[in-house]
């Protein structure tokens, strides 16, 4: 008698090639010169946009983000850590919200490229 396992029962793995790296580095931001604008002029539609692929709500996130600006990098630092572990990615909750903390944009537009390839 073989097992076979229910579709709740299986758990999201990484990509097969994950490298455990980011795709792209914090600072490329300029890789995406469109996405830059639109993350500089606007991260919360980023946000949203990134937790909308994560199966969140882009709307409410995106609403989330808005208003609460000012810790709005703990939802950041939530969502990194989301993508790192989806993607196989090495690093720690340290460094992801260091990289909110410093550069939200280039962390809002690194996650986004992440999610987009």
């Amino acid at each position: 008698m073989s097992y076979a396992p229910t579709q709740q029962m299986q758990m999201s793995q990484p990509p097969a090639t994950s490298t455990g790296e980011w795709k792209h580095g914090l600072f490329s931001c300029f890789d995406d010169c469109g996405l830059c604008l639109q993350t500089t002029c606007c991260p919360c539609i980023t946000f949203g946009q990134n937790a909308s692929k994560l199966g969140g709500s882009c709307c409410m996130c995106c609403c989330v983000y808005t208003f609460s600006s000012c810790v709005a990098w703990i939802l950041g630092t939530s969502k990194r850590g989301e993508i790192r572990a989806r993607y196989g990615i090495r690093g720690g909750t340290c460094g992801d919200c260091c990289a909110h903390l410093c550069c939200t944009c280039c962390a809002l537009i690194q996650e986004a490229q992440q999610l987009k390839e």
